[in-house]
């Protein structure tokens, strides 16, 4: 039965790294330079999830990778920005954001899920201990 609740778990890390890697993207949405202040733009990141096995017979998730989206940019018209050529464009990250709000409420409605399940099966466990004493 505890192998219920490692399931749940490994949901709820998974889904918690989708979300930081979500906030992640919109965060930086308008980031063009890097640490040293070179013109860098962002790329997009995704999490890559996959089965694992518990070795119990049962199976949960696993974040496999997280990947940074080559060539996730889009051209952009900004004649002022330092970087920009000579026409005035430059290289921005390609990151929709309502597409990530609503993967980010996505990650948070199945985070919620593996909660009750967690809590549901807390809650077999305790019925079955007051039935065994």
């Amino acid at each position: 039965m505890y192998g219920s609740l490692d399931i749940s778990t490994s949901g709820m890390i998974a889904q918690r790294t989708r979300m930081t890697v979500i906030a992640s993207n919109l965060a930086n949405v308008n980031t063009l330079v890097n640490s040293k202040g070179e013109y860098e733009p962002y790329l997009r990141r995704s999490v890559m999830l996959s089965a694992s096995d518990g070795g119990n017979g049962l199976s949960g998730v696993k974040v496999s990778d997280v990947q940074i989206e080559q060539g996730a940019l889009r051209r952009a018209h900004r004649p002022g920005n330092p970087f920009a050529d000579a026409n005035g464009y430059l290289m921005v990250p390609d990151i929709d954001t309502t597409a990530e709000w609503v993967n980010g409420l996505e990650a948070s409605r199945a985070y919620e899920a593996n909660v009750i399940a967690a809590e549901s099966t807390k809650s077999m466990m305790a019925q079955a201990l007051r039935l065994l004493a």
